[in-house]
């Protein structure tokens, strides 16, 4: 059915436009043209150029409608309540020219135009930014615009995302590139980088989820320990950290197969904060079962259980499973080692489940053979050799056999030791020796059997307290050192000895103390027989040391030693256990047990009594990643004939060291200076080592 385009009954001027024999044949009107007027040929058409323009617009006019008819405009009156001031203040003030600059280098500068709220991180945010930026890594000298250009794009993306870690979500970056006066000559501009930092307001944690942690039975403290809630300022690190000390307190409050997820953060920037979710399943409560070895005929799990710090019941914990691992590798006698817990009872309401502790271990090679050879300006030649079975005799029954030929001395001696025997760090020594020993201060031929049952302070796990418990029995045939061709009669000893060592160590390092002090003391009852008399005496030594810290990079370190033999004279005592000092680890700047009473013809005879003292200052350089230090040091030490210190001849040594800095200790080189010395002194003297003088 047709559709008509118009009505029929429309007005006149209307009809006259457009007719209604164009409505019911709109082809053929199209045809008829305009007034009268021939309609266009499609012939003609191609003639007109597209690029002709026309001359003249056709003349035409469309009747306006007499009868539309539009409402008359009316005038508004102002509305005298509308401020329109107050929209803007609510508004952040920004002015970059009277923002806060940081010139972090001739080519980089920091703007912090925004004033409130404040930046509260902005130091700690300056500070990781420099660490980080590729700006920064140019030298000066080597920068250019377009270098500076590439970079300063990477560090704008930078400093966004620093503002992201702390919680700045709504931040801005204001990047400006441009020169700075670097003289009258144009060609000495150099580039410069601005960056503006609006951090915007920060956000705060929203809602927090941290899964099945609520089925935990110490869920409260466990959740005490993650140290984030609804309403603290938004960090990412804060979330890291937060995460490792929740998993620590997992580990060691018993739930050794804790499950933590990744966190998730979910941003909501009406709110202004973020919702976090991280999953845990702690997976249980479990208490320490047995120690089971993989290999019980090479390390029983007996005998690991025994340097355990743990006994069967305890709440687990993950430090103590590790320290068994540590233990285990510091045997020396394997050469890799894990400890996994394995679930024997599962948890049961309130009551903790049961954990063993495998041990898998891999046997490491069990023989060395060992060597040095050395020369010393004291000492002279001196070849070193030692065969060693370190369990020969399991668990941790090692023998080992050794010899010294050397200038001054040689050894021959066999060593029985167990180590971690009756616990953790407590060693067995049984030792026996042959020796010939030739110094400045005597001559002395030995044969000695010893034997030590100690509790050692090791790198592993620096003790306290560290104590020692001994007795030596011992045949020596000696004499003064024979000099100027004048030989002197010999004297044999026969002696007996139990002693007993203590330490105090508060120190923070066994080879390199910065701070703390240490005090040992040291008892000997002694019977000596000598000449058909018999003789009882008590040898005591007290040593004290202290080290502090000045500043960064210097420790300042002093020494004291007291020793006395009390209860004998002189001549009973043999010559080898009599007092000496001079020395490394004496008063350096004189020759080893060189410091002491002499007899007419200059040698040391030893005394009953010494005194020590040192002082020295560790000074780093910062040379070589700061493990260079420079030392100046003091010495002093008087050794007396009688039992009480008389310090009637009191030696100086001074000098200067070098430490260098390694993984195991540090290296020392000390060179030193006698300042009163006698004339069969050295002016010089050089030491070496590993570890501090003391």
């Amino acid at each position: 059915m047709p559709v008509a385009a118009q009505d029929r009954e429309t007005s006149a001027e209307l009809e006259e436009l457009i007719p209604d024999s164009a409505v019911d044949a709109p082809e053929e009107w199209a045809e008829q043209g305009t007034d009268g007027e021939q309609p266009l040929d499609p012939g003609a058409m191609a003639e007109i150029e597209a690029d002709t323009p026309i001359a003249e617009l056709p003349d035409m006019q469309v009747a306006w409608p007499e009868d539309v008819e539009f409402a008359p405009i009316e005038d508004l009156e102002p509305e005298s309540d509308i401020e329109f001031a107050s929209l803007l203040e609510d508004r952040r003030r920004i002015d970059l020219a009277d923002a806060e600059t940081r010139e972090l280098s001739d080519t980089l500068v920091l703007g912090f135009p925004q004033s409130e709220p404040p930046f509260s991180e902005r130091d700690d945010f300056v500070s990781r930014f420099e660490a980080l930026s590729t700006i920064e890594e140019l030298e000066n000298g080597e920068e250019n615009a377009a270098q500076l250009a590439a970079r300063a794009r990477a560090d704008e993306e930078l400093l966004d995302n620093l503002l992201r870690v702390y919680g700045y979500y709504d931040g801005r970056i204001i990047r400006t590139i441009g020169a700075r006066d670097a003289g009258d000559d144009a060609a000495q501009q150099r580039p410069l980088v601005r960056f503006d930092i609006i951090p915007g307001d920060r956000y705060r944690f929203g809602a927090i989820d941290l899964g099945n942690l609520s089925s935990a039975p110490d869920a409260e403290s466990l959740r005490a320990a993650f140290g984030i809630v609804t309403g603290d300022y938004l960090q990412s690190d804060t979330i890291v950290q937060e995460r490792f000390d929740l998993d620590r307190a997992l580990g060691e409050t018993g739930y050794p197969f804790a499950e933590i997820d990744e966190p998730e953060l979910l941003i909501d920037h009406e709110r202004e904060e973020g919702d976090l979710t991280m999953p845990v399943r702690p997976n249980g409560k479990y208490v320490f079962g047995d120690v089971v070895s993989s290999d019980p005929e090479f390390l029983s799990g007996r005998h690991l259980a025994s340097i355990a710090r743990f006994d069967p019941g305890d709440v687990y914990k993950r430090s103590l499973d590790m320290d068994l691992r540590r233990a285990v590798t510091a045997t020396g006698l394997v050469s890799t080692v894990s400890v996994t817990p394995r679930e024997v009872t599962p948890p049961q309401g309130d009551e903790p489940g049961v954990v063993d502790m495998d041990v898998t271990l891999q046997r490491a090679k069990l023989r060395t053979i060992a060597g040095a050879i050395g020369y010393g300006s004291e000492e002279g030649i001196r070849i070193q050799a030692s065969w060693e079975h370190r369990n020969l005799f399991p668990p941790e029954g090692a023998l080992k056999v050794r010899g010294i030929l050397g200038t001054q001395e040689q050894l021959a001696g066999v060593t029985f030791r167990r180590n971690n025997f009756g616990g953790r760090d407590k060693v067995l020594t049984i030792d026996a020796y042959a020796s010939t020993v030739d110094t400045d201060a005597f001559d002395a031929n030995t044969v000695a059997l010893s034997g030590t049952y100690e509790r050692l302070s090791t790198l592993l796990f620096q003790k306290p307290f560290s104590w020692a418990l001994g007795a030596e029995i011992l045949a020596t045939d000696e004499r003064n050192r024979v000099m100027g061709g004048i030989p002197r009669p010999r004297q044999t000893y026969f002696v007996a000895s139990v002693f007993g060592r203590a330490t105090i160590d508060t120190s923070d390092s066994l080879l390199d103390p910065s701070r703390g002090f240490r005090l040992t003391g040291f008892v000997a009852p002694e019977v000596s027989r000598t000449e058909g008399s018999e003789y009882f005496y008590l040898r005591n030594q007290v040593d004290a040391s202290y080290y502090q810290s000045v500043g960064e990079r210097t420790v300042l370190a002093g020494r004291l030693r007291f020793a006395s033999i009390q209860g004998a004279p002189t001549f009973a005592i043999a010559p080898s256990r009599r007092l000496y000092a001079g020395g490394g680890g004496s008063v350096r700047g004189y020759g080893y047990q060189t410091i002491g009473p002499e007899n007419d013809l200059g040698e040391p005879t030893g005394g009953r009594s010494l005194v020590e003292a040192s002082v020295e200052a560790r000074i780093g350089t910062g040379l070589m990643g700061g493990a260079v230090s420079i030392v100046p040091f003091f010495d002093l030490g008087a050794v007396s004939i009688a039992s009480t210190p008389d310090f009637r001849f009191v030696k100086y040594g001074a000098g200067i060291g070098v430490r260098y800095a390694t993984g195991f200790g540090p290296i020392r080189l000390d060179v030193g200076v006698p300042l009163n010395p006698d004339p069969d002194d050295a002016s010089v003297a050089v030491y070496v080592s590993l570890g501090q003088a003391f």
